[in-house]
């Protein structure tokens, strides 16, 4: 007779089959009814397209899953390999992920064009149009990006290659959001920001759990720390899911009545679903977590039985996702007669700005009010986690850390950044905010000193959030970067080669190069910050004498730039300012003038304050070391100075002889 083992492992395939298949057809039959466009490609097109686009999304999710419990979650035993073992079936997953994200490539342009795939026409002009189209070019990207992951969990031996290799394939999954309803839609980065967020939660969530079940028998008697890391790790995944699945329908279904269409009764389905699963999460956490420990074989039938019912919800909620993504939404992709400008930078013309705008004109951004509001939080809970223990932290830092991101908050939810969407002086004053005062509040608030404080160290050699945080602050790379002089050049020389090329009017017009506008502008301010005044642990810091030349050296070059926009005769970004003609505007060319101003006037003063504080840190490193010194002196009874006299004195001798 067969063991149990053996039972429960045959049943655990046969029940992934047919999750499989019900996430399949709930795809096919939900979403390959009728045509989207116009011109129909044909039957096959339109039955083939779910579920590849469903491999796709759960190939992504296992391979992120693996390479999650490898690098973060699961612990290697002198006698195991179970590291290895999830990269090879990471290998495996990545490639299902390449080969039907490809496959996907070519059925999404068959849609497109309107031809079907016995057309010979079709595959020339998909040579022609992959990289010209911008759904292919990102489809084609994310191809590009499982074969990355595929190579890199092929090669990976130590946890920092697979780590990155789950953030190749994070990012990878992240494009999915760009191929969405939401590339049209009205509320364009709403809905583009709503989806990525529950792209990378679906993800986390369901590949890590496919991944436990495909690696249950392998973790043996860790299985019970693996799956407890998992269940934390997947309580983050559901709130990002549940949070941003409740914008994503108010975005798209728009009002109650909407709810009994197809569209809206998918998003009910996939609402009742995520009910279930958080109940069954709930329970997991509750109930088999701790009782995996004692290992009795029961409780791992327990653990089984609860994994193979989640990825049955799960599978169908994927599978419904899959068909959303072929349904026409109750809210409609795109405004009627859209104006230059919502076509130009997806919202509509904010007009004139009066005095008062300053301070009541807002535009909520969810995507950074939530990361504000994450990050006070996690902020705020390890200072509750240090008092509660008995440790002190100065309650001026966490009002820096606040006001820092308040300062977030209003440059991107705010005037500076409505009308910085149109105006160059407008968009100057923002950059300022985010570059260089956001980070002079956050870097003396040494968020990384309380995450070492706060976070409990893990003793079995794994990775967690503290000892991926210690990685990176004594990491090779962060050395290189930490250097004054590659943060003043990352600061300032990347300012220039910015808006002298292409980049500054692909992040006026895109979403994808507005993001990453505001990632470069945060995270090279407060590495330039960092270095002068930062007190957190990293690569040793120079002399205060050597910043401080460096700082006057950036400070030459910032105002070198203010002085080149306010003189110059030619237009930056023509392709977009000229394009745009507010009829409220000023002259484009005046505009830039007033950014160069402003980014000479306004940016000397944090300079200013970063230069005073070195000095302030020079004095104090002074009276610390002269306070050394006298101690010194106090033990050894001076005995420096006594032989530097003698020294003097022997060499009057000398003189004398």
């Amino acid at each position: 007779m067969p063991s149990r083992g053996s039972a429960t492992r045959v049943t655990l395939v046969l029940v992934a089959i047919v999750a499989l298949a019900v996430a399949i057809l709930t795809a096919s039959f939900t979403g390959a009814t009728d045509p989207i466009l116009a011109a129909d490609a044909g039957a096959v097109v339109r039955w083939a397209l779910p579920p590849a686009t469903l491999l796709t999304h759960l190939g992504s999710a296992l391979t992120v899953g693996l390479l999650l419990v490898a690098a973060f979650l699961t612990p290697e035993r002198g006698t195991t390999d179970r590291r290895r073992t999830a990269c090879r079936y990471a290998v495996v997953a990545a490639t299902l992920w390449a080969a039907s994200a490809a496959a996907v490539t070519a059925l999404t342009f068959a849609d497109l064009a309107g031809l079907s795939l016995s057309e010979p026409a079709l595959w020339a002009q998909l040579g022609d149009y992959l990289f010209s189209l911008e759904v292919t070019r990102i489809l084609a990207l994310q191809v590009i990006a499982a074969t990355v992951v595929a190579v890199i969990a092929a090669l990976a031996r130590g946890q920092a290659a697979m780590a990155w290799g789950a953030l190749v394939a994070l990012v990878g999954i992240l494009l999915g959001a760009l191929t969405s309803h939401s590339g049209g839609s009205a509320a364009h980065e709403d809905v583009v920001n709503s989806m990525g967020v529950h792209l990378l939660g679906v993800a986390v969530w369901v590949g890590g759990l496919a991944a436990l079940a495909l690696m249950w028998r392998t973790l043996g008697r860790d299985l019970s720390v693996t799956v407890a890391r998992y269940s934390v790790l997947a309580g983050w995944a559901y709130a990002l899911v549940a949070i941003s699945g409740v914008q994503q329908a108010i975005l798209r279904v728009g009002s109650w009545s909407a709810v009994t269409s197809a569209y809206g009764l998918l998003v009910a389905g996939k609402a009742i679903l995520l009910v279930l699963l958080g109940l069954l999460g709930w329970r997991q956490r509750r109930r088999i977590v701790a009782r995996v420990a004692e290992w009795p074989e029961r409780t791992r039938a327990a653990f089984a039985r609860l994994a193979i019912v989640e990825l049955v919800l799960m599978g169908s909620a994927t599978g419904m996702g899959a068909a959303l993504s072929r349904s026409q939404p109750p809210v409609p992709d795109s405004l009627p007669q859209p104006s230059t400008v919502l076509t130009l930078t997806g919202y509509p013309d904010p007009g004139p700005m009066l005095a008062g705008d300053w301070f009541t004109a807002w535009r909520i951004n969810w995507l950074f009010l939530g990361i504000a509001i994450l990050a006070v939080g996690l902020y705020v809970a390890g200072v509750v986690r240090l008092r509660r223990r008995g440790d002190a932290w100065p309650w001026w830092r966490t009002a820096l850390w606040v006001a820092g991101w308040l300062v977030w908050v209003y440059f991107t939810c705010g005037a500076p950044d409505i009308w910085g969407r149109v105006l160059f002086s407008t968009h100057m004053l923002m950059h300022m905010g985010v570059a260089m005062i956001m980070p002079l509040l956050l870097v003396p608030a040494a968020p990384i000193t309380l995450t070492l404080r706060a976070l409990p160290a893990r003793t079995d050699k794994t990775w967690g959030p503290r000892e991926l945080v210690l990685h990176l602050v004594h990491s090779r790379a962060l050395k290189l970067l930490a250097n004054p002089i590659v943060a003043a050049t990352l600061f300032f020389v990347s300012l220039a080669i910015f808006y002298w090329s292409p980049a500054f009017e692909l992040a006026l017009t895109t979403h994808t190069g507005h993001l990453l506008m505001l990632a470069h502008f945060v995270l090279t301010g407060y590495l330039f910050v960092w270095v002068l005044i930062g007190t957190d642990p990293g690569p040793p810091r120079w002399s205060p004498l050597m910043l401080l030349v460096i700082l006057f050296a950036t400070i030459s070059f910032h105002a070198f730039f203010g002085v080149a926009l306010t003189d110059s005769q030619t237009l930056l970004a023509p392709g977009f300012f000229e394009r745009i003609n507010l009829p409220w505007g000023p002259d484009p060319l005046a505009d830039q003038h007033t950014a160069g101003m402003i980014a000479w006037g306004i940016g000397e003063v944090p300079t200013l304050v970063l230069a005073v504080l070195v000095a302030a840190r020079w004095v104090t490193i002074d009276r610390i070391e002269s306070k050394r010194q006298d101690r010194k002196a106090d033990r050894d009874g001076d005995a420096d100075l006594a032989a530097y006299n003698a020294y003097l004195a022997s060499l009057r001798g000398r003189g004398e002889d």
